[in-house]
């Protein structure tokens, strides 16, 4: 069993992938195996990876017919074998001690999962974001209570893959790392935390967080399914706090947000009255949801409504101006 597998999709990245692949091997991690994922590039991102997998006997080059980035990680998951598995994006890099920090992270108290932090390259500036808590989660209850918190993207993480199982990335949609995610803590007893901003996020013109696109709504979709599948397991007694704050954070915050992006108004009122509709059929009382005492985002979502979403509008298109 190796230590640590490394999931690369890669679609159509000739421009990127060198510098992604560079950034994992300075890692100097020997017992590690990368698997990148050709999902169907039409450029010369095959043979460039290509030639990595005969120079690095730890690299293996998967090509297959292009099912979108959760279909490549799903084919990376399946021959994964090492202890901890991580994603990495192709057109992303990591810091050169990303994965050897984490995994003596892991190996310090057998975590689940650990997290790092976040560095988001703008075309012009970048910005720190932290994993989302403040320290090591050492048993289940802490897990629970700071899983609200939790910066859900996928590549910011080891995962111990037993805690993986058969959970698989939804295929065909935007956001598969929210409904992955909260899918996965369920089953996690312990995070261990690095606090440094190790991997490299990119943020280029037409990236899902750079616009607004209609797959935003794949979102709603999402959040269902995690509704969903605590439901379908008989999590929701046990989780029903977290889950609810959780849902209408996306919907009333990040969902709204992203939908300011676009600039046909009236298709933003038919958004968040979605979301609102959305809220009052799955979690009607959600205002005496615990954590919504907690500060200003509390505040913000305890008494949103359609004045509070127009003044998300205005303020976020003019960031845009």
């Amino acid at each position: 069993m190796k230590k640590l597998s490394v999931i690369i999709p890669c679609y159509n990245v000739e421009d990127y992938v060198g510098k992604c692949i560079e950034s994992v091997l300075d890692n100097k991690i020997k017992d590690i195996e990368i698997i990148l994922v050709n999902d169907g590039s039409k450029d010369n991102t095959l043979d460039i990876i290509k030639k990595y997998e005969k120079e690095h006997k730890e690299i293996k080059v998967i090509d297959q017919k292009n099912g979108g980035l959760s279909d490549a990680r799903n084919t990376g998951l399946s021959v994964a074998t090492g202890k901890y598995v991580t994603f990495l994006d192709s057109d992303d890099y990591v810091d050169s001690n990303m994965y050897v920090s984490m995994l003596e992270k892991a190996e310090e108290n057998d975590f689940d999962l650990v997290c790092c932090g976040v560095k988001w390259l703008y075309p012009t500036y970048e910005v720190n974001s932290s994993a989302g808590f403040d320290n090591d989660l050492l048993t289940k209850d802490e897990v629970k209570s700071e899983m609200y918190r939790i910066y859900p993207g996928a590549c910011n993480k080891i995962y111990k893959r037993s805690t993986i199982g058969d959970l698989r990335f939804k295929k065909g949609v935007w956001y598969e790392d929210v409904e992955f995610t909260y899918r996965y803590l369920a089953n996690v007893n312990s995070i261990g935390l690095v606090p440094e901003y190790y991997y490299y996020y990119m943020q280029r013109e037409g990236s899902i967080t750079y616009t607004y696109n209609e797959k935003l709504f794949d979102l709603i979709d999402n959040l269902n399914s995690v509704v969903k599948y605590y439901e379908d397991n008989n999590l929701m007694d046990e989780y029903s706090d977290e889950i609810e704050y959780t849902y209408v954070r996306y919907l009333y915050a990040t969902f709204v947000k992203r939908l300011a992006k676009m600039k046909d108004k009236k298709r933003f009122n038919e958004g968040v009255k979605s979301v609102i509709k959305c809220v009052k059929e799955k979690f009607p009382n959600y205002k005496k949801n615990k954590y919504m005492k907690m500060g200003m985002k509390g505040k913000y979502l305890k008494h949103f409504n359609m004045f509070i979403a127009n003044i998300v509008y205005f303020v976020e298109k003019n960031k845009m101006n």
